[in-house]
């Protein structure tokens, strides 16, 4: 029993003393890698050309945290929508909960950047250059001869070359594409700091794709821990059939002609192939592990070997517990309905966000320290600043402010010419002045309309303070 549970001891990728063993897995093949590299190339793609690609004249996705400037699928996003963006968040991780609590860490394996860009970018490198795992392990053993100088400093020098790339990407995403640009025209020299950045983001990829790589799914993502709360017997993983797979007498090496079912043999020839292809260095025979990320190597690696000797495929396949133990079919639980209610809620609250925020977000606001003055005729009059953000890539000019609620006049200091460029802001100070007779208390709000032109374009309001008695 002792040796049994030896496997929770320790993760995988440790030793005895709590040193790293080095990851050395086999080059998959199969129907789901097949899959995955499909899915790959989709989102590598997508993941290159988004900061690239224009909508209205906005970045498709860009993340200027230290503008906080926002571009989400081509709508800008400003520091007024941030309540927009943390919806936004909050349907992302409701959304991976759902997921996960019904089918497992299958993000992980088949949509993280991380899985996507080390699975399917470098270590497909590292298999072109060194080999695949028998090779990599004699290379790894090997002495630092003229062969293992030559490989290891081309693999090396490659890695540092996409991690540069990506690095690029990763900027185009944080400033917007077009600065990018501008900077690499205009040299390094003159964007000095943004150089240093650059080379620093390049060391962060370079070491976690070249030195850390699933390190960074066992201990650094804090999602593997995660799934550990959200999963139970009915989520759908990937999972070893021990049912099929040990029956009464346990797994055995398979021996040709041999009656397995006869024998009371489980059909799990114990070849270790699901264990040599794992990107993590788990046995997926011990059970759902923290380490795994259900990428289905180990499916395409079992079912390849199923089929050599002539035995069903499907021993590790996506199944819940429930399902191995009890042959019970997916059912859409309680859980799962509860989830999916939270999710459906903050959904319809985005949507209706989005339909009714505006093209313009208008502030107007008293001049602090500022009372009110009265005027020839009993006017009276308060004076305000305003800031006027345009969300859009289109010039808003013309702009007129219009009393909507009282009867009055709103003065600019800049009488005439207002306008408001593109993604940019525009403030400045204005006068209203209103009538005592049509003021009904010492506080009044007042609706006032921001037009271009002739159109509406935003609507806001603010205080008007006149004096207490108006006789």
């Amino acid at each position: 029993m002792e040796n049994k549970e030896k496997f929770r001891d320790k993760i995988a990728t440790a030793g005895e003393a709590g040193k790293r063993l080095w990851v050395f897995p086999k080059k998959p093949s199969g129907r789901f890698y097949e899959y995955r590299k499909y899915v790959s190339y989709v989102l590598l793609i997508l993941l290159f050309t988004a900061p690239f690609v224009k909508i209205n004249g906005n970045q498709f996705l860009m993340f200027n945290i230290l503008e906080r400037r926002f571009n989400i699928f081509g709508f800008p996003f400003w520091p007024q929508d941030f309540h927009i963006f943390v919806i936004m968040m909050v349907i992302g991780v409701v959304f991976i909960i759902l997921f996960t609590v019904a089918f497992g860490r299958i993000f992980c394996g088949w949509l993280c950047p991380q899985t996507i860009f080390m699975e399917m970018v470098f270590r497909r490198i590292e298999y072109w250059i060194e080999g695949d795992r028998g090779k990599q392990i004699r290379l790894d053993k090997q002495k630092w001869d003229a062969e293992k100088i030559r490989k290891r400093s081309l693999k090396w020098f490659v890695f540092f070359v996409i991690s540069f790339l990506i690095a690029n990407v990763f900027l185009a995403y944080l400033i917007g594409s077009d600065r990018l640009i501008q900077y690499v025209t205009a040299g390094p020299l003159n964007h000095l700091s943004t150089f240093v950045s650059l080379i620093i983001f390049t060391a962060v990829f370079y070491f976690v794709f070249a030195w850390f790589r699933e390190q960074v799914c066992v201990i650094a993502c804090p999602y593997g821990r995660l799934q550990g709360v959200l999963l139970d017997n009915k989520s759908i993983v990937v999972a070893y059939d021990h049912k099929r797979g040990e029956k009464e007498k346990g797994r055995a090496k398979f021996k040709k002609n041999e009656d397995r079912e006869a024998s009371g043999k489980g059909d799990c020839i114990d070849c270790f192939q699901c264990v040599q292809v794992c990107p993590t260095g788990i046995d997926i025979r011990n059970g759902t592990q923290l380490e795994c990320i259900n990428c289905t190597a180990c499916i395409d690696a079992c079912d390849n070997m199923m089929e050599a000797v002539d035995l069903p495929k499907g021993l590790i396949r996506y199944a819940s517990e429930e399902n191995i133990e009890k042959k019970a079919k997916f059912k859409f639980t309680p859980r799962l309905k509860g989830y999916s209610v939270v999710l459906g809620i903050l959904t319809a609250v985005l949507v209706g966000m989005l339909f009714v925020r505006s093209e313009v977000e208008a502030r107007i606001l008293r001049l602090p320290g500022q009372l009110y003055e009265r005027k020839a005729d009993n006017i009276v009059s308060n004076v305000f600043t305003y800031k006027l953000v345009n969300k859009t890539t289109a010039d808003f000019e013309d702009i007129e402010f219009r009393l909507l609620s009282h009867q009055g006049e709103i003065k600019p200091v800049k009488q005439s010419n207002i306008m408001v460029p593109g993604q940019e802001l525009t403030e400045g100070t204005l006068f209203i002045e209103i009538h005592a007779a049509a003021l009904e208390d010492e506080k009044e709000k007042l609706k006032i309309g921001i037009y271009s032109g002739d159109r509406l374009i935003e609507t806001t309001s603010t205080m008007f303070m006149g004096p207490r008695s108006f006789n």
